[in-house]
């Protein structure tokens, strides 16, 4: 990340005088919360948010980060199970999810004294249609600060920097909620969360790295990194015996491999087909 860059987000957190950092653990909001540490001091304080869509396992990993850093850090509970319109997961469903957890940050820094909200939003997230947990953060107001959109540094630039810092954080894979595992229009359960969390602490139990297991219902699709494939086929028996003892009926691999947001593909292809559709004609 360019040295002038950073020296332009430090001048603008310490312009806040104080700040909340919204704090998952992983290598933004870790980088960010390094950041502001450094020019906050006790005036900086890491807060993650404790929900059934967040790991317990990447809990454990924020509150070892934190203490890596140094920041003060706090845990706060909340559902998003208990939102209007979230459980029905629809496609605007990290917008519902996204506005409420900054409404109880802003809540909390304000009850607190602190003068600001910093959450890590990257320049490489925000490109693309769906976007909607964005949009949150828009809308959220000028105490919500995402300084590494209003500076325009990607997610590479940030994983370079905090290996810089010699954060652990750098080289970690990118982790995303548990909801993200679920298809539009099938009902997010506090049930089927816990299937899918057991399902993965499963699989990095036996050495997986990067994958996510997707639930179709009552199936389960695994994604894997394609170096990870063959030890996937070498564990197909154990793999399959558990995640059906967890109450799955079918387990699949999916021959695509791992990739972030799977989920959304079939909508991207739609809506891709919907201009030469509506062009054809009926012979």
């Amino acid at each position: 990340m360019a040295s002038e860059k950073i020296e332009l987000i430090k001048e603008a957190i310490k312009a806040r005088e104080s700040a909340v950092i919204a704090f998952s653990g992983g290598v933004d909001s870790a980088t960010l919360a390094a950041l502001a540490f450094e020019v906050l001091g006790e005036r900086a304080l890491a807060v993650t948010i404790n929900s059934p869509l967040f790991p317990r396992t990447q809990l454990e990993i924020a509150v070892k980060t934190a203490c890596e850093i140094g920041i003060e850090h706090k845990i706060l509970s909340f559902s998003q199970l208990s939102l209007p319109y979230f459980p029905t997961n629809t496609l605007n469903r990290c917008y519902f999810c996204k506005k409420a957890l900054l409404e109880a940050l802003l809540d909390f820094a304000e009850k607190s004294g602190y003068n600001a909200v910093l959450e890590g939003t990257n320049s490489s997230e925000i490109h693309g249609e769906n976007r909607p947990g964005y949009r949150a953060v828009q809308e959220a107001g000028e105490m919500v600060f995402s300084p590494f959109v209003d500076f325009n540094v990607t997610k590479e630039e940030i994983r370079e920097f905090a290996s810089e810092l010699s954060l652990s954080a750098a080289s970690r894979p990118s982790a995303a909620c548990l909801a993200t595992r679920i298809p539009y229009g099938q009902p997010i359960t506090e049930e089927a969360l816990q299937k899918i969390e057991k399902a993965e602490e499963f699989l990095f139990s036996l050495g997986f790295t990067q994958f996510r297991v997707r639930m179709h219902e009552n199936l389960a699709r695994i994604e894997v990194i394609q170096s990870e494939f063959e030890h996937a086929l070498r564990k197909r028996e154990k793999i399959s015996r558990h995640l059906k003892s967890l109450g799955f009926d079918y387990i699949t691999l999916d021959l695509e491999g791992f990739r972030s947001g799977s989920m959304d593909e079939p909508y991207t292809l739609k809506k891709a087909r919907l201009p030469y559709e509506e062009n054809l004609t009926i012979r």
